[in-house]
């Protein structure tokens, strides 16, 4: 699977059929859970599956989901954070979002769903005393099928210009200039990653050697560090079609430029 069709075509699924996943095919995801555990630092964060999904639904209807309204399927996927840091968020996400491309591949529907605002006394009834910070699951199962004449969703996406500078936040960047770089395929592509709310909240700055990750604060000045994840996967990914598989390294700081808040996540070396 090449990465950057899959992110053309990646799309969240909340309608499910109530068909279970084979046995043998559960039993490939719980291998796929413990090699992805073991990419990152050990005990960091985990993943478990939960097979009985009916369980899960019954104990987030009316909680979690999209406006209320909870994702029913046949399973799930909790993902626990030993601890609450930065580098941790950013991280565990980068890993679900790389078991999603991972369900996918075994021909299955996936859907993240935030659980941050269920009471954490129900969090630990529903998922378990071996949880300490569940914020994230993820449902998967066989998708139903759609109306032949059905219209596909369409997301806004922001342009390469919007999301792309040169030295310094607002600094044009030309498309001749990336593709000289290596960096506009990749950057073209980027453009298609999952996002919460899809508000695309990722900017980036390329200088002489290095692309800075940087996350637009929201109107309460909080980075979402989900998305910072999830787009270093995407990135590193898009990159090693280009040939290179360098790794982002963490930065920190801020900085306010035209009345809107930055972060400094990562940087990567080209």
């Amino acid at each position: 699977m090449r990465i950057n069709n899959f992110l053309m075509n990646r799309r969240s699924m909340r309608d499910y059929r109530n068909k279970s996943v084979e046995l043998d095919v559960l039993d490939r995801i719980k291998d796929i859970l413990k090699e992805l555990e073991n990419e990152f630092e050990e005990g960091t964060f985990g993943f478990k599956l939960y097979e009985n999904g009916q369980l899960i639904y019954n104990g987030l209807e009316g909680l979690a989901g999209y406006s209320g309204v909870m994702v029913e399927s046949p399973h799930y996927i909790a993902l626990n954070l030993k601890e609450n840091d930065e580098k941790t968020v950013i991280y565990s996400a980068y890993y679900m979002e790389k078991l999603v491309t991972k369900l996918i591949e075994l021909d299955l529907a996936t859907c993240w769903i935030s659980v941050y605002d269920v009471d954490k006394n129900l969090r630990k009834d529903l998922f378990g005393e071996w949880t300490n910070e569940i914020n994230f699951i993820l449902a998967f199962g066989y998708p139903r099928r759609n109306h032949p004449f059905s219209k596909e969703p369409f997301s806004e996406r922001i342009s390469i210009e919007e999301m792309v500078y040169d030295n310094e936040i607002g600094q044009h960047i030309t498309l001749e200039y990336l593709e000289q770089r290596g960096l506009a395929d990749t950057f073209y592509y980027l453009r298609f990653a999952p996002s919460i709310k899809n508000l695309q909240p990722w900017r980036f700055i390329v200088t002489n050697d290095k692309v800075h990750l940087l996350i637009k604060c929201d109107e309460d000045d909080n980075p979402s560090l989900v998305d910072a994840g999830i787009v270093m996967y995407y990135f590193e990914a898009l990159q090693e079609l280009q040939g290179t598989k360098n790794k982002w390294s963490l930065l920190d700081g801020e900085f306010v430029e035209g009345g809107i808040k930055y972060k400094y996540i990562a940087e990567y070396q080209l």
